[in-house]
Order: C-alpha cells, then sequence, then structure tokens
C-alpha cells in the first residue's frame, strides 16, 4: 500500500514522502496517529500546493531577514554604563540592553538571537551579532560609553 507521510517516522521516511508500507501498518499504526495519508490523486495535490505554500513563506521569511540583516549591519549600538577606575564598567552589558537599543533605533529584534562575541568588561567597541534566521545573521558594533552624570 502506498501512503503519503504527514510527519517524519523513524525508520521509514520524511514528510512528504510517498512510501510503500504493508496494509496493517497503515490501517493500525499510520493513519489512526496522523502520520500519513493514502496515497491517492486528491491527497497528492492537496500536498504539493502544501508545500508550495511553505515555500512562498520561506521564501518571504529569508528576504525579510536579509533586509533586517542591512540595516542591523547599518546601525552601532550605544550603551551607556557607569564606570570605575580604569575604565572598567560596573556589571556587563546585557543583550537586553542591546535589544532595547535596537528598538531606540526602530530596529526589533529578539535578545535570545543576539551573540555578544566578547565578554564587555571596559568601555570601548566591541562586535556582536544577531542571528535573523537560520541561512542569514548580521554583525554589529557595540559602543560602551560612560555614563554621564
Amino acid at each position: 500500500m502506498m501512503v503519503l507521510l504527514q510527519s517524519n517516522v523513524a525508520n521509514l521516511g520524511h514528510i512528504g514522502e510517498m512510501v510503500k508500507v504493508k496494509p496493517g501498518y497503515a490501517r493500525n499504526f499510520l493513519f489512526p496517529r496522523g502520520m500519513a495519508v493514502l496515497a491517492d490523486s486528491r491527497n497528492k495535490k492537496q500536498l504539493e500546493h502544501q508545500q508550495k505554500i511553505a515555500d512562498i513563506r520561506k521564501k518571504k521569511a529569508l528576504d525579510e531577514a536579509r533586509g533586517l540583516a542591512a540595516k542591523v549591519a547599518a546601525v552601532s549600538v550605544t550603551v551607556q554604563k557607569p564606570v570605575g577606575e580604569e575604565d572598567k564598567i560596573f556589571g556587563s552589558v546585557t543583550t537586553q540592553e542591546l535589544a532595547s537599543a535596537f528598538e531606540k533605533e526602530g530596529i526589533v529584534v529578539d535578545r535570545r538571537a543576539i551573540t555578544i562575541n566578547e565578554e564587555i568588561k571596559k568601555v570601548g567597541v566591541f562586535q556582536g551579532s544577531v542571528k535573523l534566521h537560520p541561512e542569514v545573521s548580521s554583525d554589529f558594533k557595540i559602543w560602551v560609553v560612560a555614563q554621564s552624570e
């Protein structure tokens, strides 16, 4: 019996593949759990349509991420921190502070997507990166300055 997989099944195949299985396995395991449907012309067309829509969404998300990456690369973020002796800052710069600084620039970035490349302990210029999409990341500069009182 030929079935179209609706989810990844171990030792059988991945989503969208058409595989041959025994009728009892399909009827008693795959169909009740929604892991597969019978491979008829109607289900094949429906699967193709869903794959086209998913491809369009992926392409749109990738284009948006590339546009946002260009904006992020053009911005250098400034963070003001209180300093002590030898320009050492109190505490450290967090990703939450960087996300807030990006919002002030008009760019919305999730703090969990931000990576600080090195530990920031002094006033100066540092590098950071933002992973906007599995295929797109962008580097930016972090300026740490002394807080004026």
